[in-house]
C-alpha cells in the first residue's frame, strides 16, 4: 500500500507568522515612536529651547544674538533633543529658520536617534519638512531604533506627500533597515492597504524602489501583498 506524504504547512505557516509578527510590530508602535517634549518639559524650558517650542522669534533673536548663544544653540535636554528638534515638533517653522541662519545643527540626532527631518516626516508635516529641506537638511541619514530612514518612517505610516518629498530630495530608496525592512516592503506590511499606502506604494515603484528585495523570511513585495490580499497594490507591482 502506497504511503501518502502528509501535507507540508511549512511555507503556510511562515507566512502566517510573518504576518503576525507585523501586526505585532505594529501594535507597539505608539509605544516605541519619537518622544515630544511633554507638558512638564515643556513648562520646564528656559533659553533658547523655551524660545523655540513658543515660536518666540523675538525671544529667540535676541538670545541667538546674545553672549550664550553658541552654548544653547546646540544644547541638549534630558531627552538629548536640541532646541531645533523642540521647534519641529512644535511646528515652529520661523523659529527653525532663525536657528538654522545661526548655524543650528540640521542633522543632530536626539536620545531615540531620530532627527528633525523624520521628526516631521513621521508628523506627516510636510512645511515642516520642506522647509528643513530647503534650508539643507539630509534626507538620508540613518535613523531611530530600527536603523531606518525617514523614509521608511513616512512609508510605514503612509504619509504619501512626504515620501514623494523625501525621493525627490534623494532619499535612500532601498536601505534595508534591521527589521531587514525597505520603505517599499512597509508600506505593504505595516499599512493597511488604503488609499494613502497605496500612493506610497506608487511612488516608491515610479522612482524604482526594488522588488527583488525581501525579508527577512525570503518574502518579494508581492508575495506579501498577496498574503495581505491587497489586490490593489498586487496589481501596482505586478504591472511594474
Amino acid at each position: 500500500m502506497a504511503h501518502r506524504t502528509a501535507p507540508s504547512f511549512s511555507s503556510t505557516a511562515r507566512a502566517l507568522c510573518a504576518i503576525a509578527a507585523t501586526l505585532a510590530f505594529a501594535a507597539l508602535q505608539p509605544a516605541q515612536a519619537q518622544v515630544p517634549p511633554n507638558p512638564a518639559e515643556l513648562a520646564a524650558y528656559q533659553g533658547v529651547h523655551a524660545a523655540a517650542a513658543q515660536g518666540d522669534t523675538a525671544a529667540l533673536q535676541r538670545l541667538l544674538a546674545g553672549p550664550s548663544a553658541a552654548a544653547q544653540l546646540n544644547a541638549r535636554d534630558a531627552h538629548g533633543r536640541t532646541p531645533l528638534h523642540v521647534a519641529a515638533f512644535a511646528r515652529q517653522r520661523e523659529a527653525i529658520r532663525l536657528l538654522a541662519r545661526a548655524g543650528a545643527g540640521l542633522d543632530l540626532l536626539e536620545n531615540d536617534r531620530y532627527d528633525a527631518v523624520t521628526i516631521a516626516a513621521v508628523a506627516d508635516d510636510e512645511d515642516t519638512l520642506a522647509l528643513l529641506l530647503s534650508l539643507g537638511a539630509s534626507a538620508k541619514q540613518v535613523t531611530s531604533r530600527y536603523d531606518g530612514t525617514a523614509l521608511i518612517a513616512a512609508a510605514h505610516l503612509g504619509h504619501d506627500g512626504v515620501v514623494r518629498q523625501l525621493i525627490a530630495a534623494g532619499a535612500p530608496l532601498d536601505h534595508v533597515n534591521n527589521l531587514h525592512w525597505t520603505a517599499l516592503i512597509e508600506s505593504i506590511v505595516l499599512g493597511n492597504g488604503g488609499p494613502r499606502h497605496q500612493a506610497t506604494l506608487k511612488a516608491l515603484v515610479k522612482a524604482g524602489a526594488s522588488q527583488a528585495l525581501t525579508d527577512r523570511l525570503g518574502n518579494t513585495p508581492l508575495q506579501l501583498a498577496k498574503q495581505r490580499g491587497y489586490d490593489a497594490m498586487v496589481q501596482m507591482l505586478v504591472s511594474r
